[in-house]
């Protein structure tokens, strides 16, 4: 009798209707969120590409036969249009230059000290602090930068704390020196080079771009670092809770100490959660704009300016509504290169042949 070979004919039809089915429930389900997210996500910003190559100056609306295109006039209006423009942009870059670069590593350094703190199980009432460090991230913004006007005021607590050692505070808020000048000028030092002096980026001299931030954004980077690190330490005890014991005890058994334990052994375990932690960190710190805007409106002297208020002040304020979107994009375009960059830097890479040799030694010595 020849052989019968059946074909899965009608289980695959059926197999393949439920999927098409799954399909559709799928996009079925998915719709009403893709309609929100294009509506009120992915149109404003089409059309805010369009006004930042456009003249439109916020009569009327920016899809009008009246708005004519300009190209990338805008976007040279405030990086080398050698005006006001230029300079309050390089002002604000400046600024949150320096913000970046103290914020970011001293708030995921510090919520990382409180995560391996509060992670420790010889630490009585670990739930009262992790509460304790995380309040302040759920907070108000705006409840918070009211609050640090009061403390940093003239006769403030800070001051109040200060004078208890002889210390004479500045007036924080109102106070536009930057402090690398005036760390020079306790050791005598109050004049600027004459080669620092001259032109500099956009508007702004090297002596300037190097003096680091004022006192007044010094202040408010001190109350970000206070405000998110609660929020980063959370992420970094879920991370700390994966890391496996036995690899410290690995450690501990070849003679490692607790330094290096949480250097070659915990640290490396937590690249994910650190990169998703510097990442936040940094798209947060180059978007600050509701502390400028309720503190101090970019004074004094806009030593407190930054891209994200600059935006918003040329646009709702001044009525340059292309210059206000073309800084926008110009700040997205800045954080996608340094999150990259932070990307880069954090990759995972290849044990060296000189190491892998090392430690082939090491094995066949034990």
């Amino acid at each position: 009798m020849p052989n019968t070979v059946t074909t899965p004919r009608a289980g695959s039809r059926k197999s393949s209707g439920i999927r098409r089915g799954e399909t559709a429930a799928g996009w079925l389900f998915t719709a009403p969120v893709i309609l929100i997210l294009g509506l009120f996500l992915f149109v404003p910003v089409l059309m805010a590409i369009w006004v930042s190559v456009s003249d439109w100056q916020g009569r009327g609306s920016p899809l009008s036969g009246e708005v004519g295109f300009v190209g990338l006039d805008n976007y040279a209006a405030v990086t080398s249009g050698g005006g006001l423009a230029e300079r309050n942009f390089g002002l604000s870059l400046r600024n949150n230059a320096w913000y970046v670069a103290l914020v970011v590593p001293l708030q995921t350094a510090l919520s990382l000290f409180l995560a391996v703190l509060v992670n420790r199980a010889i630490l009585r009432g670990r739930g009262f602090f992790r509460t304790a460090f995380y309040f302040p991230s759920v907070t108000s913004s705006v409840a918070i930068t009211i609050l640090w006007l009061f403390l940093f005021s003239t006769t403030g607590v800070v001051n109040s704390f200060l004078g208890w050692f002889g210390i004479s505070g500045p007036n924080w808020f109102n106070d536009p020196s930057q402090i690398f000048h005036n760390a020079l000028a306790t050791i005598g030092i109050t004049g600027a080079p004459e080669a620092l002096t001259g032109g500099g980026p956009l508007g702004v001299s090297w002596y300037e771009w190097l003096g680091g931030p004022s006192v007044a954004m010094f202040a408010f980077m001190l109350m970000a670092i206070f405000t998110t690190s609660g929020t980063f330490m959370l992420l970094f005890i879920a991370a700390l809770q994966n890391v496996g014991a036995e690899l410290g005890e690995a450690g501990v058994m070849d003679g490692a100490s607790g330094w290096q334990r949480f250097w070659h052994i915990t640290l490396p375990q937590l690249r994910p959660t650190l990169f998703t932690v510097l990442t936040l960190g940094l798209i947060g710190c180059w978007q600050v704009f509701e502390q400028i805007y309720t503190g101090t409106q970019g004074g004094p002297a806009k030593t407190t300016l930054t891209p994200a208020y600059l935006s918003y002040q040329s646009a709702f304020v001044g009525q340059e509504w292309g210059e206000g979107s073309a800084i926008a994009f110009i700040l997205f375009l800045i954080i996608i290169a340094f999150t990259v960059l932070q990307r880069w830097v954090l990759r995972e890479r290849p044990v060296s042949k000189r190491r892998a040799r090392q430690y082939e030694i090491r094995e066949t010595a034990r």
